[in-house]
């Protein structure tokens, strides 16, 4: 008997041994996605043992977030290529003017001579922006452009000349003035006659997105294609010479990730990032391990994405990718952090960390009788697979016809909080619906109170749910649930959103204690 129990005992200890080993090598390894947030279009550098990453936030300002890794897998917002893309109507949200989903897209990142080039292109200026600097973590940014805006283009240096390549099934090639002020005359030709041509004929998306590498003397040109009936699907071109001619094949298609290009550690291993469209959340980065086979990338693990990488862990996006915010400033600090971006440009006489300290301060500057024609609404990601955002809000300045609460913005957006109808507060909740029209409301009889919404992106539920409580305390459920959906007119995941404007009178305003987000699945916050 006592050896019998010896025995057991044993075995449950090897067992336990085993286990802890299979949770410290899980511990250690990466997974995808690498970053289950709206990070889209990335553009990927390593200089020494650092990578660079940008992406792309189109509408948002500032913009071309710059984000920064040690390990390729956990990554930190260092910065912006601009604070404002363009002053007009449309980037301003003025005149009834907007540009959702459009102001700046896929953007190009290197490094050539001790010199770091983000160029990006706009249908909202319909430019070409490049900006330079030494200093990619500190900056400032330098900014050239010029007419036309080159689709989905990527820079390339070679030879003592400045490329860009761009176009979407047809692709051209052109040559920049060494001030990247314009193109040069006689430059542009046809690159690739249809670069969609290895997955046929029957297309949903030709093939774009490009970004160009060069390894052991050859191009490698990357695009993304998309075949009726069928996925997202990654394209690879190889040339000899950069001006071609070009052979093409398929490298990818798995879950629909695709459209990125090709990085290598310091040891050697290499991979490729790519992105999937996921849902509600946005479009969300992954990264598989590539190996060279005949002079060409072979992408995945057996022609497929793996769920986990020979890499670092992910960590959590709280604090470098998304972050709570109590509004606390010490002398130096930025008025606000990297992880926030207003909706469009924002109107800066009104908004303030500094007239109550400890707060944000929105002012209504102007009437507004739509949400998303509303100046000033402060935004982060919202992250998956489940997080939530909570905020506590002083209405006690609010003007009659004013709105001011907790979004969860996209074109199917959802609000939660307080309006006001004389000297009547009320909290209302209001989804789906641009003429402003509230599904529920009740009276509110007390300045401060708290809002929350949270958000379900677990195997593409995308659904959000709506909280208030009078005492940070006590949560009550309140209006309708809301099936978020990613749509091509804003082209953004979901964002939680600040938001305070009048429908009647200016010159109303309400603080901001805190805005909190969690990360619901592991209850991380800070």
């Amino acid at each position: 008997m006592v050896i019998g129990n010896y025995t057991y005992r044993i075995k449950i200890w090897i067992l336990g041994l085993s286990m802890c080993a299979l949770q410290a090598v899980a511990q250690k390894t990466a997974s995808n996605p690498l970053i289950h947030a709206d990070v889209p279009d990335m553009a990927i550098i390593r200089v020494d043992s650092t990578y660079y990453m940008s992406s792309t936030t189109m509408h948002m300002s500032p913009g071309v977030p710059i984000m920064k890794s040690k390990d390729l897998t956990n990554w930190k917002l260092i910065g912006y290529a601009y604070d404002r893309l363009v002053e007009n109507d449309a980037m301003n949200l003025e005149n009834g003017e907007q540009t959702y989903g459009r102001g700046s897209w896929a953007s190009s990142l290197r490094f050539h001579k001790g010199i770091y080039y983000l160029s990006t292109f706009s249908a909202t200026s319909g430019k070409t922006h490049i900006y330079t600097t030494s200093d990619i973590e500190n900056g400032p940014w330098e900014k050239h452009e010029f007419a036309p805006s080159y689709h989905d283009h990527t820079l390339f240096f070679e030879d003592g000349k400045i490329y860009m390549i761009w176009g979407a099934g047809e692709l051209s090639i052109v040559e920049l003035k060494d001030d990247l002020s314009g193109v040069k005359e006689n430059t542009q030709q046809v690159l690739i006659k249809n670069a969609t041509k290895p997955i046929g004929a029957s297309i949903i998306l030709p093939a774009e997105g490009s970004q160009l590498f060069k390894h052991n003397g050859k191009f490698y040109l990357f695009n993304i294609a998309w075949p009726r009936n069928g996925m997202r699907t990654v394209i690879i071109h190889r040339a000899d010479q950069i001006t071609g001619p070009y052979e093409g094949r398929i490298a990818l298609q798995d879950k629909g990730v695709a459209q990125g290009g090709l990085i290598d550690t310091p040891s050697g291993d290499w991979f490729s990032y790519l992105f999937q469209d996921s849902g509600a959340v946005g479009r969300i980065p992954y990264l598989v391990p590539v190996k060279w086979e005949n002079d060409w990338p072979v992408l995945g693990v057996d022609g497929k994405v793996p769920d986990n990488l020979d890499l670092p862990a992910n960590g959590s996006l709280i604090p470098g990718i998304v972050n709570s915010d109590d509004f606390e400033r010490e002398v130096g600090d930025p008025s606000l952090p990297l992880v926030w971006q207003f909706n469009h440009n924002p109107d800066n006489s009104l908004w303030s960390v500094s007239e109550l300290p400890g707060y944000l301060r929105l002012k209504a500057g102007r009437i507004d009788t739509l949400f998303l024609q509303a100046k000033n609404t402060l935004t982060q990601r919202s992250i998956g697979p489940e997080s939530s955002g909570t905020i506590k809000i002083d209405v006690a300045n609010m003007k009659s016809g004013d709105f001011a609460g907790l979004a969860i913005l996209q074109k199917k957006y959802g609000l939660i909080g307080v309006t006001c109808d004389g000297d009547q507060k009320a909290i209302f909740m209001s989804k789906n619906d641009e003429d402003g029209g509230l599904l529920s409301k009740i009276e509110l009889n007390q300045d401060t109170v708290y809002f929350k919404i949270e958000c379900d992106f677990k195997n593409r539920t995308d659904k959000a749910y709506f909280y208030y409580s009078l005492d940070g305390k006590k949560w009550e459920s309140f209006g309708e649930v809301l099936q978020m959906q990613y749509t091509l007119p804003h082209f953004m995941g979901y964002r939680f959103g600040l938001f305070n404007y009048a429908t009647e009178n200016i010159g109303g305003y309400v603080d901001f204690d805190y805005f909190r987000i969690t990360d619901t699945r592991s209850s991380t916050t800070n």
